[in-house]
């Protein structure tokens, strides 16, 4: 079943809404309207009732009374659909005017002292009336008057006025509809030029963007949100672009390197020795290719949130040591000291956090010049464990700080030209390991000194990634 647009749903719930109002004004008019009727009859019969009192108490003898009739009759002339019914003590009609069509049932139930507008039907006529007692003559006799209204006109009037306020009413809802359909539209109109935004996106056009001050306040944080979605979308394509040509870069090197010595073998016989020699080189460009291609598992990994550290109690200072004697050899070969101070705690993934600590440490040797020392400070906060792997050296330039953990970045393309030994991976996969782990890494450069420092939560459930 097709879904209503929000359009339509929006239009039909103002209609719906206009409709319910519409039907409670309708409905409060009628029954105003109808009221006033009401008032207005029982003006005239309370008239008709103090002139017929007036002319009853002037009659203090029989005689007198019996010329009431004649005075009565033209009294009433005019009058049309007014009846008059008058009965006198001994419940005989003393007077009664043409088509007088008050019931008789009517007349018994009179009440003290006055019987409230009643309304009957008769003859197809509607009538409204009322019977009141009224002492007549000296002796104060009761006599009963009963006046009839013939309000036949207001019914018909009345019917006629709800006729046409129920086809307004529909007209309303109709016209209310398509108005509210139309604002509904326009008011829409922004959402739709998101949607015509984000039909024409695509690799050669990720550079499009939304107005927010052309779009209603209502909109805007969407507008906002959805200008952040291709900002993020396109840094992460040019990224990505730029990840696909450094692999290739990459890979061509030692691909082309294999080629060339393969190519050489191949032009002459060669004895066992030689051949060996040969596939010693290529093994070693094969196990380069098989490193940069497993780091590159890994940061896909990462990318992914599919890497799932382990939780154990660390002693950073104890790794930090082992990490330390296994590079002093390095450092021996190129002239540097290491040196380690501090301790602390953390939980978390100790083969992980040794790869990324040796990173750091490695970076360190290959930037530090001949009788450095590299260093590595661990300090412990109040929810923070702080390693910190410091070197002195050229520094980084202040352009490069924010690309350091970028992937295949080099400040320098000259240094790994030819090398084969770095690709340059090393620091992106030391910070996604850290940021798995729900911390964080960072670096600085400044006085000929070189500062990363890895804040790493000191709790495991801070360290839930």
């Amino acid at each position: 079943m097709k879904t209503l647009s929000l359009t339509s749903r929006i239009s039909l719930l103002f209609s719906g809404a206009a409709a319910l109002v519409l039907l409670v004004v309708g409905w409060v008019l009628a029954m105003a309207v109808e009221a006033h009727f009401v008032d207005e009859d029982r003006h005239e019969i309370h008239g008709k009732f103090e002139l017929i009192e007036h002319l009853l108490g002037k009659a203090h003898e029989r005689n007198q009374l019996d010329a009431l009739a004649q005075q009565l009759d033209d009294a009433l002339v005019g009058h049309h659909g007014l009846s008059v019914t008058i009965i006198n003590d001994q419940g005989a009609i003393w007077f009664a005017s043409a088509d007088a069509p008050y019931p008789k049932p009517l007349l018994a139930k009179v009440a003290e002292p006055a019987q409230e507008l009643v309304m009957w039907n008769d003859g197809g006529h509607s009538y409204r009336g009322q019977v009141m007692l009224f002492p007549v003559g000296a002796e104060a006799r009761p006599y009963r008057i009963a006046i009839a209204l013939d309000i036949t006109h207001h019914q018909a009037f009345m019917a006629e006025f709800r006729r046409l306020l129920a086809i307004a009413m529909v007209l309303a809802v109709l016209t209310t509809a398509g108005l509210g359909w139309f604002a509904t539209r326009r008011g829409l109109g922004p959402l739709r030029q998101v949607t015509r935004l984000a039909s024409t996106l695509s690799a050669s056009r990720l550079t499009e963007r939304l107005q927010p001050r052309q779009i209603p306040a209502e909109l805007q944080d969407l507008v906002q949100a959805f200008n952040a979605m291709l900002d993020r979308l396109e840094d992460a394509f040019r990224r990505l672009s730029h990840f696909s040509s450094d692999i290739a870069h990459e890979l061509r090197t030692p691909i082309s390197n294999l080629m060339t010595e393969t190519e050489v073998a191949l032009t002459k016989a060669r004895s066992a020795e030689e051949y060996r020699d040969i596939l010693q080189s290529n093994l070693e460009e094969y196990a380069w290719l098989a490193r940069m291609i497993g780091d590159m598992l890994f940061l896909a990994k990462a990318d992914n949130r599919l890497i799932v550290p382990k939780r154990e109690s660390i002693d950073l200072h104890e790794e930090a040591r082992r990490l330390i004697e296994f590079y002093e050899a390095l450092a021996a070969e190129h002239a540097v000291c290491l040196a380690l101070t501090g301790s602390a705690q953390t939980m978390g993934d100790r083969l992980m956090l040794q790869r990324a600590l040796s990173n750091l440490l490695s970076n360190a040797i290959r930037h530090t010049p001949k009788a450095g020392t590299i260093d590595v400070t661990l300090s412990q906060q109040a929810d923070v464990s702080v390693i910190a792997v410091e070197n002195p050296g050229p520094g980084v330039a202040p352009e490069h700080l924010p690309h350091v953990f970028d992937r295949f970045y080099q400040a320098d393309p000259a240094r790994r030209e030819g090398t084969g030994e770095h690709a340059g991976l090393g620091l992106a996969i030391t910070q996604s390991i850290i940021e798995a782990h729900g911390g964080k890494i960072g670096v600085s450069s400044q006085a000929g000194r070189t500062r990363f420092e890895i804040r790493l939560p000191n709790s495991a459930a801070a360290t839930s990634p």
